[in-house]
């Protein structure tokens, strides 16, 4: 049966203005979300536990895992979005090791959601998950969280996708969405890969294209030699090749997902070619999700630590016996080496270190009294690996303290929801108000979020 089309040869349903999710109308009502809305809406952040069902080979070294909740219920999230997820590396009887993961399936078909992960030799979790993680495997998790998403409504709904390597998995739900949903949207896809024919979610992408004409997609391989039978892009991502796929790309909402790297470069190009900082969204695959200009002032902040501070830091451990000086940054290869092309624990090296190691344990309590002191306030924050004492007050918030001193702790969102900036509290009392970023038995361990937590004492930090 074919579908209705008008005068104009557009489909009956494709006439619709824009795109709105299921679940905008109903929500926004002056009378309140009625009870299957609400189930479907994506709020806060939720723990739950979730029963794998079934195990997909994706192109590019990709596994697709299908989940569904235990409790029955459907999981709400926008597409783009992530999950928490704690898994039983070590064991059961071992404690789980947490990593963020892309949902890549989309939010209109909520019973089942897909998790793809990309195998790495270097990596701890996705190692095991594609050599472990079976049907009737049950997994912690924590979600959804992320800014990185489509919005519950847009009525011009044209966008531009760039994505490199496993990046594509957040896009993937961006597109599964819109392609789910009537109304008018334009659509333009432009994919970096490596080896011709193994794209990720390439035989799904080609089957969309020539059944929905409001998507087009293009591929790249990079820096590869093209070979004589592609007829794609060769080569890194270029103004040029921007303009080829999208000419009115400064009309477009932008969404691109890779490593730092390729971002780096396409905030360039996109610049190049008109598109203003506030219409780009961009996700690491560290899992830093911001437009370009909270990415920008990021870095500033960074580059502007005074420098002070760090040589009052130098100071102390030179004037340190070898006894004291306790810690040492060591890097974890699953956080700075595992490109899976989502989202891991560290955020930016020029931010946020993995958490420091002891190398030699100390003789007794480490004397604070003996840290450089920065800051002004009515409060003390001692961060013992940081060998640093900052003032605050009671009505600021730890993280952004903390970070302006030059005190390393990963953010992302900065409202209490993806719990990337989680740090323990030695000891003191904090006001926290998180969204759902951090697991009650977390907090009963002493851990906290810094981004939506203020200081009601003095504080000790592992940090």
């Amino acid at each position: 049966m074919t579908e209705p089309v008008t005068r104009t040869g557009i489909p009956e349903a494709q006439r619709i203005r824009g795109l709105e999710m299921p679940w905008n109308r109903v929500l926004s009502g002056q009378d309140g979300p009625a009870s299957a809305a609400r189930a479907l809406g994506p709020w806060h952040p939720q723990e739950f536990m979730a029963e794998c069902v079934q195990t997909i080979a994706e192109a590019g070294g990709l596994m697709t895992f299908v989940f569904r909740r235990l409790d029955g219920a459907p999981l709400a999230f926008r597409a783009g979005q992530y999950l928490n997820i704690a898994f039983p590396v070590h064991g059961e009887d071992q404690d789980s090791v947490d990593r963020s993961y892309s949902i890549s399936s989309a939010p209109t078909v909520p019973w089942t959601f897909n998790i793809s992960i990309k195998r790495d030799s270097n990596g701890l979790v996705s190692n095991w998950a594609h050599q472990n993680l079976r049907p009737g495997m049950v997994l912690d998790m924590l979600g959804p969280v992320g800014a990185f998403h489509l919005g519950d409504s847009d009525r011009r709904a044209r966008y531009l996708f760039l994505s490199a390597g496993a990046g594509i998995t957040p896009i993937m739900s961006m597109v599964r969405t819109i392609h789910s949903l009537p109304g008018l949207a334009d659509v333009v896809v432009l994919c970096h890969g490596t080896v011709p024919g193994d794209f990720a979610f390439w035989p799904e992408l080609e089957y969309i294209t020539q059944v929905d004409s409001r998507i087009k997609v293009s591929y790249s391989l990079g820096n590869r030699e093209k070979p004589a039978s592609w007829d794609g892009f060769s080569g890194r991502l270029t103004a040029q090749m921007i303009e080829a796929v999208a000419p009115d790309a400064n009309g477009r909402k932008v969404f691109a997902c890779g490593p730092e790297g390729y971002l780096n470069l396409a905030t360039k190009l996109l610049r190049e070619v008109g598109v203003d900082d506030t219409s780009v969204f961009m996700e690491f695959f560290s899992g830093d999700h911001k437009t370009v200009l909270e990415y920008q002032q990021e870095i500033t902040l960074a580059e502007g630590i005074a420098e002070e501070v760090a040589e009052s830091v130098d100071q102390f451990y030179e004037s340190q016996p070898p006894e004291l000086v306790m810690y040492e940054p060591e890097y974890d290869a699953e956080g700075t080496i595992e490109a899976t092309g989502q989202k891991l624990e560290v955020v930016d090296s020029n931010i946020s270190l993995p958490p420091a190691k002891p190398l030699v344990e100390p003789a007794g309590p480490v004397n604070s009294s003996a840290f450089p002191t920065v800051g002004s306030g009515t409060l003390t924050m001692t961060f013992v690996r940081s060998a640093l004492n900052v003032k605050i007050n009671g009505d600021e918030h730890i993280l952004g303290v903390a970070q302006r001193a030059g005190v390393r702790i990963g953010a992302n969102c900065q409202e209490g929801m993806c719990g990337s900036c989680k740090v323990v509290k030695l000891d003191g009392e904090v006001q926290m108000n998180h969204q759902g970023g951090i697991r009650a038995r977390e907090i009963s361990a002493g851990k906290f979020l810094p981004c939506c937590s203020t200081a009601s004492t003095d504080l000790v930090i592992d940090a």
